[in-house]
């Protein structure tokens, strides 16, 4: 039986650039990826994410002004975790971001995305991103390097997507 954890991850946009974070520590760590985390006791997912964005980058979002955009499961061959990723995005922040114990912010073109650096199902599913299209994706993983199968389905609409889902 798979143990769902639930956690965020937001991504910045300005212009035709996006904001990714250098992971320092932890899971993930040495690879670019966006500003996320796991929820704390009574926090809603749009404030965990508000809230791990301003940790890892010192950059303040409202939680109206953030924008699911995707879902994304993650399993791993042998794991008992199922990772539930609620995606956000948002143009609209205050603040410059600023490199903290976690993460090291750095803008980058979005024709220039560092995918050698990153998670390999990154480079499947941040086209949808990109382009604005609502996505739900499942990756399912053998160690943490290779992707042994996966799906993404286009998406209307998050809501509706919630709706089937409950």
């Amino acid at each position: 039986m798979l143990v769902k954890k639930v956690f965020t991850l937001v991504f910045l946009r300005k212009d035709s650039e996006i904001l990714l974070g250098f992971k320092k520590r932890g899971f993930g760590v040495n690879k670019w990826n966006g500003f996320g985390g796991k929820l704390e006791p009574n926090e809603s997912i749009v404030e965990a994410a508000a809230r791990e964005l301003k940790e890892e980058c010192c950059v303040d979002v409202r939680t109206g002004d953030l924008k699911n955009i995707a879902h994304l499961e993650f399993t791993f061959e042998g794991e008992p975790t199922l990772m539930d990723v609620r995606v956000f995005s948002s143009d609209i922040f205050q603040g410059i971001p600023q490199e903290t114990d976690e993460m090291r912010p750095k803008w980058f073109h979005c024709d220039q995305v560092p995918f050698d650096d990153m998670w390999p199902d990154d480079r499947i599913w941040f086209p949808y991103m990109l382009k604005g299209i609502l996505f739900y994706g499942k990756f399912h993983y053998k160690g943490l390097d290779t992707i042994l199968n996966y799906n993404i389905e286009e998406l209307e609409s998050m809501e509706l997507f919630y709706d089937r889902h409950k």
